[in-house]
Parts: structure tokens; C-alpha cells; sequence
């Protein structure tokens, strides 16, 4: 790896992997935000004058976006001209120092500056390259441009998400973007691994909609299985294939409930009504699906007695019903589960201030370093780095920034 570490032992899995970071808005920079929690140093390259595009979304404090803090925390900034010849030139002269590049362009677009995976290979036999894309990079899609909504539409998630006889709903969140950056995340993971081993780099091809599609857990084989008398299909706020499964109304808000073969007589007992059991309409997970509205109806009518969601979910605990309550994501601070596994995290940004974000998801026994990380100002390394790795001195970065071929700004 590129750097070292004191005493010889890294005190984070990724201490000494430097990454160049040429990716913006969420897919990529949710990658390597990853890479940066567990140590890694992230080279986060933006093209002046305005940077990445999510230094400008809402909400922001102080003219500082929240969505950029929390996916660009513990980043480096460069800011350079990629559009000029000589900014390309610069880069290039980085790819030696570094063991992972990151770009989330649409496909064409690094081959174009003479930064794709083959040129750069040239520079840096060994270098790791992760490229995300919505269609990839092969493939009669791959030269189109897409956004994580349109993923979720091609992938079949959106149309297997919403009420029955209403449109598709896209998920309320960027969950193409998210989850293809965790794909890219555990791909870079493994391409060290193999490099660690082999001394081989390797690119990484990671698509939007294919990170999506493989969350299909029953729709791709349940149709091809049958012969397509299976049909995927929207279930509102009710699972199809299990009874009960879905979200119910509680007495102050809405509580999901699933119960199999092995935990329904637990429902019968909990509720009161063991004689439900001997209901023909109940008797079978197949006849409770048949007959879910009038469970339903049942259940919500049991859920009314109650004075608060919260006797609620303990009565269903207590009777080891699997249930827990529809959450806002805004409340999770002051739940003690977020708390215990470290998942709401107060930041604190010099120029915003302090605010919550979420935590890094993967627990390791042998890390639990949680770091006080950073978003970089725009450009707000280029000395450090241009200094320190390729060793131009100050009259070299003055002049670069003079004519534009280097930015910075505070904000």
C-alpha cells in the first residue's frame, strides 16, 4: 500500500490505501465516504468552478450542504481543471501515489480525458479502479445517463412498490444510490484482497440498476419457475406471499407485523382470541392470505385497545410476536437502539456546526474507531497534496491558481 503507519500497525483497516476520488452527487462519494471511516486517504478531485454538484442542494447552514458533509467527511479536496489538458497532465502525475481510483461519470466520459481504466493502467500497473454507472459499462444501455429513481424503475423495484391499484412509487430514499456505492465498497474491498495476494489491480463495474435488480429475492425466480403464472406484482402496505405481514395501525401510528408458521399461534395467544386458531380461514398461511382483510381488521381492532404504540409493541414482545413500529428517520436520535449502536452521529462542521448523520453501519471486533471527520472545502488541499506527493513548491501552485487550472473556496 501506498502509505504507512506507526509501530507497522495500521490502527484502521484502510490506513496506508490512498484513493483518487473523482466522484460526485451520491452513488460514488457514498463509497468512498465508506473508505474514509475505516482510514483511508481520499483524494476527492472537483472540477472548478462550482465543484461537486451537491454542495449546492438544500438544506445547508452557512452555505454548507448537509448532503455533501455527510458523504465527502474526512475527504482531502482538490479542485482542478480537468477540461484543460494540463489539469489532466496533473492528475495523471498522481496515479503513481495512489492504489484505487473512483469515478461515477456516465460511461465515455474518463476515456475522453484520457482517464479510463486502460490508460491509467499504464501509469500504475497495479491500480484498482471502481467505475459507477446506472447501466454500467457494457451493455446496449451503457452509454445512457441515469439518476437513482430511473434506476429504481428499470430494476422492477418501483413496480413492485406501492398500492395495488395505484402507480409505482419509487423507495423515499436514494436507495440505487446508496446501494450501488456498498456495492463499490465491498468490490474495492475484495480487488485489494486479490491485490494483497496477486500484486494484480483490476476494474470494477458497478451498475445502479444490477446493484438493484439483485435485491429481487423472489420475483426473477418465482416467475421463471412457474412459467410466468407467478406475476410480480404491488402490495401496498401488506406482504403477499405471508399473513399477516405487513404495516398495521396502532393506536398513535403504524407498527409492521409478521408472523410465519412458527410464531402465529403466538399472535392467537398474545391477542386473546386463542380460538382463532381453529378459524378455517385462519387455519393455513395460504387461507389467512386469502382472508387477510378481514385479519386485519381483526388485529387493528385488538391494536385499539391499546392506550400507546409502545404497550402495544411490549404486549407483542412479551407474547415473541416479531413486530416493531414504522419509524421516522428523523426521530431515531432518541431511540435507545440508534443509540446503543452508534448509528445517529453528531458531526461537527467548522463552518456548519454541529448536526446528526448517520453512523458507519459495519461493526468489527478488532475496529471501533469512530473518527472525527471533516468535509473538505473546495480545494481546500490542493498545496498539501500537489506539495507533499509530487513536490511543486508554492510559486508552481500560485501560478496554477492564478490561471485557473486550480480553484478553491471556502464554502
Amino acid at each position: 500500500m501506498t502509505g504507512s503507519t506507526s509501530a507497522g500497525l495500521p490502527s484502521n483497516f484502510l490506513d496506508g490505501v490512498r484513493v483518487l476520488d473523482f466522484t460526485q452527487y451520491l452513488a460514488g462519494p457514498s463509497s468512498t465516504r465508506l473508505m474514509a471511516e475505516l482510514g483511508a486517504e481520499i483524494l476527492k478531485v472537483e472540477q472548478p468552478p462550482y465543484g461537486d454538484p451537491m454542495r449546492a442542494t438544500n438544506p445547508r447552514r452557512n452555505r454548507r450542504a448537509g448532503a455533501f458533509m455527510q458523504q465527502n467527511r474526512g475527504k482531502k479536496g482538490l479542485c482542478i481543471d480537468l477540461g484543460k489538458p494540463e489539469g489532466v497532465a496533473l492528475v495523471k502525475e498522481l496515479v503513481p501515489h495512489v492504489d484505487v481510483v473512483v469515478e461515477n461519470f456516465t460511461p465515455g466520459v474518463m476515456a475522453r480525458r484520457g482517464l479510463d481504466y486502460e490508460s491509467l493502467k499504464e501509469i500504475n500497473p497495479g491500480i484498482i479502479m471502481a467505475s459507477v454507472s446506472g447501466y454500467g459499462q457494457t451493455g446496449a444501455l451503457s452509454s445512457q445517463s441515469s439518476f437513482d429513481f430511473i434506476a429504481q424503475a428499470y430494476s422492477g423495484i418501483m413496480h413492485v412498490t406501492g398500492d395495488p391499484d395505484g402507480p409505482p412509487t419509487f423507495v423515499g430514499t436514494g436507495l440505487a444510490d446508496t446501494n450501488s456505492g456498498v456495492h463499490a465498497f465491498a468490490g474495492i474491498g475484495y480487488a485489494l484482497f486479490h491485490k494483497e495476494r496477486t500484486g494484480i489491480g483490476t476494474h470494477i463495474d458497478i451498475s445502479m440498476v444490477d446493484a438493484l435488480f439483485h435485491m429481487h429475492e423472489v420475483h426473477v425466480q418465482a416467475a421463471s419457475l412457474t412459467d410466468g403464472e407467478y406475476v410480480p406484482t404491488r402490495n401496498g402496505r401488506h406482504y403477499g406471499p405471508v399473513a399477516p405481514a405487513g404495516s398495521f395501525k396502532g393506536p398513535d401510528g403504524w407498527i409492521v407485523v409478521l408472523c410465519g408458521v412458527n410464531q402465529i399461534q403466538n399472535l392467537w395467544k398474545t391477542m386473546g382470541q386463542p380460538e382463532l386458531a381453529d378459524d378455517p380461514r385462519f387455519a393455513t398461511n395460504e387461507t389467512r392470505a386469502e382472508h387477510r382483510d378481514a385479519l386485519t381488521e381483526l388485529m387493528e381492532a385488538w391494536m385499539a385497545t391499546f392506550d400507546s404504540n409502545d404497550a402495544l409493541l411490549a404486549a407483542l414482545k412479551e407474547g415473541r410476536v416479531p413486530a416493531g413500529p414504522v419509524l421516522n428517520p428523523a426521530d431515531a436520535e432518541h431511540e435507545q437502539y440508534y443509540k446503543d449502536r452508534q448509528m445517529v452521529r453528531e458531526i461537527d462542521d467548522p463552518i456548519a456546526g454541529k448536526f446528526n448523520v448517520p453512523g458507519f453501519p459495519i461493526k468489527y471486533s478488532a475496529h471501533d474507531v469512530e473518527p472525527d471527520l471533516v468535509a473538505p472545502m473546495m480545494g481546500q488541499h490542493n498545496r498539501e497534496v500537489l506539495s507533499d506527493l509530487l513536490g511543486y513548491d508554492d510559486a508552481a501552485i500560485d501560478a496554477w491558481e492564478a490561471e485557473g487550472l486550480l480553484g478553491s473556496k471556502d464554502r
